[in-house]
């Protein structure tokens, strides 16, 4: 019998939520950050989308946002030109790196000692965060602004994706190893360590190719234009959201559709697997995350799965519950917001 989605809804943005990251898990669980276009990243407890924290001193819309393994540091990128390095514990803005232009995207090393960053001056930057005040190396090579920088293969790679170009290049030696073109502009990219796979979306394509030669492995076309997409962390398999509201999911194996919903009240800018593979987050045009688990009607982080009993001979469906959520507000999504589970909107610094 199949379940509902019954999302966990996190409020508190203003504007359109365009990018979000899961950290690793640590002792603490895992954790999550988004950007905004309000210009005030926010932290918050990965399983249960509780707030902690609102990252204050950008004055312009941020575009991207990483935490590192630990979440011990966040860094964003921002409308501002410059990308901040801030303490993930106390939340003190730590390092403003200035940069020409827009800056778009931001990633940590593995070790955390070195940020990547890129832009609408289409211009890599590496930054050795130990001297901050040191020039960044600098690649130069993209013909127009850079939409995602990663660090890939134990970080001797990166992988950059600038509007309808997707390029590999060496870090030792700063030198592109390959590029390849695709047919519509690029509109997300993700790195799965595991498998060395990059995930890469454009048009209507949900784009699956080797991190390490950029060869392409295969390849699905969804009903809409997508605008991001994940890989489940098993490679079981895959959500995607975009221009239609609406959140799909994919057997990554077969390509068979398993469900499509319709995920926000507007369009879908991010989606991304939590570590554990346990739950997906979506952002959006209507200036929520979303959390969705991946197993409707497990038990897990807020989510209550209440074991169906027979009445009068006749099988009850199961439920999931939410504490102190009311039963209408586990309805559709209709025409209002009903299930924001956080009220007021947080504006103190983490």
């Amino acid at each position: 019998m199949a379940m509902r989605q019954t999302p966990l809804t996190c409020s508190g943005h203003t504007r359109p939520v365009v990018d979000l990251a899961f950290s690793g898990i640590t002792p603490f669980g895992y954790f999550l950050i988004s950007a905004c276009k309000d210009g005030k990243p926010m932290l918050r407890q990965g399983d249960t989308g509780d707030w902690i924290g609102t990252f204050l001193g950008h004055k312009g819309a941020v575009w991207g946002a990483t935490l590192n393994q630990d979440a011990t540091k966040a860094a964003t990128a921002a409308a501002d030109f410059t990308a901040k390095v801030w303490d993930g514990i106390s939340g003190d803005e730590l390092i403003t790196l200035a940069h020409k232009h827009i800056v778009k995207s931001v990633d940590f090393s593995q070790d955390s000692n070195y940020l990547l960053t890129g832009g609408q001056d289409k211009i890599l930057r590496i930054y050795d965060l130990s001297k901050p005040e040191a020039e960044p190396q600098v690649v130069p090579g993209h013909t127009s602004g850079i939409k995602k920088a990663l660090w890939s293969s134990d970080d001797r790679q990166i992988l950059s994706a600038d509007d309808k170009t997707v390029r590999l290049w060496d870090r030792s030696t700063l030198t592109e190893v390959k590029a390849i073109n695709v047919a519509m502009s690029v509109s997300s990219m993700e790195y799965v360590p595991e498998g060395e796979i990059l995930v890469i979306t454009y048009g209507r394509t949900i784009a699956f190719h080797s991190a390490e030669t950029l060869e392409q492995i295969k390849s699905f076309e969804a009903p809409a234009t997508i605008n991001s997409a994940s890989l489940h962390p098993e490679k079981e398999c895959l959500v995607a959201g975009g221009e239609d509201f609406k959140l799909y999911k994919y057997d990554y194996n077969t390509g068979e559709e398993l469900e499509s919903y319709k995920g926000h009240f507007g369009p879908i800018h991010c989606v991304r697997f939590s570590p554990d593979g346990e739950l997906y987050a979506s952002g959006s045009e209507d200036g929520t995350l979303r959390l969705w688990q991946t197993t409707v009607g497990k038990t897990y982080g807020l989510w209550k799965c209440v074991i169906p009993e027979e009445e009068g001979g006749e099988l009850v469906k199961p439920k999931v519950s939410l504490p102190g959520t009311a039963e209408e507000e586990l309805e559709d999504l209709g025409s209002e917001n009903p299930d924001s589970i956080y009220s007021s909107t947080p504006e103190v610094k983490a």
